[in-house]
């Protein structure tokens, strides 16, 4: 299978998100390493500072969606990267919580800048019925520059001195160089006047659309089944080893970069994304009771449960991210796809600020009970999806078509 699409803007972005996403591998892999071993915040400190920025961002989602579409969303996303290097390189110079802090939120407000900017960016420089297909590629290779900044990072980790860790956030800072130089290649995407009157952040007016943002929202929680309640469960309350948690995620990897973009047919249309949502939410269900079904009993049974549990939890992954793009792309007005695409993410930020909490709390505090309700939530989650999305899009006006790349 091929790692880019083909040849055009869709594979300009596939080429610059790999580079940045190996970066990015890098932070998400010795950020907590660096900021408690080489700057010497406490652990509180250093979740304080995320909370806070991860709020940040999720504030500043819509409107940078909104300054995107005003001013351009490829001139905006590379003032995105360049503010990102930048900031990220100031990193090194941090002493104190107040200026993590300080950093913490500039690079908060930068990346929800890229992110807005991204889905306007997708939205005109690639064909209407090609913005899913598109979105999956950068999925997949995302976890692949992901992987790659993680094997990256061991070795800094390895030498666990301050200059290793350095080494490792001017990498970062050098990914995000690459990714805006790779960008220069996609053609310009003109800005789209605001309309003459009427409110200028349409996207948190627009009540159906609110509705499957925080539908998707919560179902994004499964993302921490697999990166949070997983690991635990299988550790302190299986009888199956602990390297099983390296095999689950590997797994996980491996099938979304394989078969992200399969997945995506069909979730190009409203009806058939709704539909994607659905059967989403279906089948992570059946990963929780295959979780729940693993606890006590032997390690023989446990491990093919567990990576049972792992492969049908990634089927419900690869379709409900299918499923977001359609929706949010297709339920977006032309003029403002760069604020409903902030205002999308704004969902998928508050199921990862509420998921540690809650599959905790279920999966490990309650076992067996708290999977089986969890499943039940992924499940009514996913109903709720198709009637919701019909109910936007009846409230669709008519308008123009988008707006062509020049360049």
């Amino acid at each position: 299978m091929r790692l880019l699409p083909e040849p055009g803007p869709a594979r300009t972005l596939a080429l610059s998100t790999l580079v940045n996403t190996v970066g990015r591998g890098t932070w998400l892999t010795v950020s907590a390493l660096f900021l408690t071993r080489s700057v010497g915040l406490t652990v509180a400190q250093v979740g304080l500072g995320l909370t806070i920025t991860a709020l940040v961002s999720l504030l500043a989602s819509t409107p940078m969606g909104y300054l995107a579409d005003r001013h351009g969303p490829r001139g905006m996303q590379l003032a995105a990267l360049l503010a990102s290097a930048g900031f990220t390189a100031a990193l090194v110079a941090v002493r104190s919580f107040p200026a993590f802090l300080a950093v913490g939120v500039l690079m908060a407000v930068a990346d929800a800048a890229s992110r807005g900017a991204r889905g306007a960016l997708i939205a005109g420089a690639v064909p209407a019925d090609q913005r899913v297909r598109t979105r999956a590629w950068l999925r997949a290779v995302t976890n692949v520059g992901i992987a790659v900044g993680t094997v990256a990072a061991g070795f800094g980790i390895a030498a666990d001195t301050r200059t290793g860790y350095v080494a490792l956030i001017l990498l970062d800072a050098v990914t995000y160089l690459g990714a805006a130089a790779i960008l220069l290649r996609l053609p310009v995407v003109p800005p789209v006047p605001a309309p003459t009157h009427g409110p200028r952040l349409i996207a948190l007016r627009d009540r159906p659309f609110l509705a499957f943002t925080v539908l998707d929202g919560l179902m994004s929680m499964h993302f921490g089944l697999i990166n949070i309640a997983l690991p635990l469960w299988i550790a302190d309350h299986t009888s199956a080893p602990d390297w099983l948690v390296s095999g689950c995620l590997l797994l996980n990897t491996v099938v979304v970069v394989l078969f992200q973009v399969r997945a995506s047919r069909g979730t190009e249309e409203l009806v058939g994304a709704g539909r994607a949502a659905r059967r989403a939410g279906a089948v992570i269900a059946a990963a929780c009771a295959l979780f729940a079904a693993s606890g006590g009993v032997s390690a023989a049974v446990a491990v093919p449960l567990l990576l049972g549990g792992a492969l049908v939890h990634v089927v419900g992954e690869l379709w409900h991210a299918a499923a977001g793009w359609g929706i949010s792309f297709g339920l977006a007005p032309a003029h403002a796809q760069g604020q409903y695409q902030g205002a999308y993410g704004m969902g998928m930020q508050l199921g990862s600020m509420v998921a540690p909490v809650v599959v905790t709390t279920l999966a490990v505090g309650w076992g067996v009970p708290g999977w089986l309700l969890l499943g039940g939530l992924f499940l009514v989650l996913g109903a709720l999806v198709p009637p919701v999305v019909a109910w936007a899009a009846r409230t669709r006006p008519a308008e123009p078509a988008a707006p062509v790349p020049v360049g």
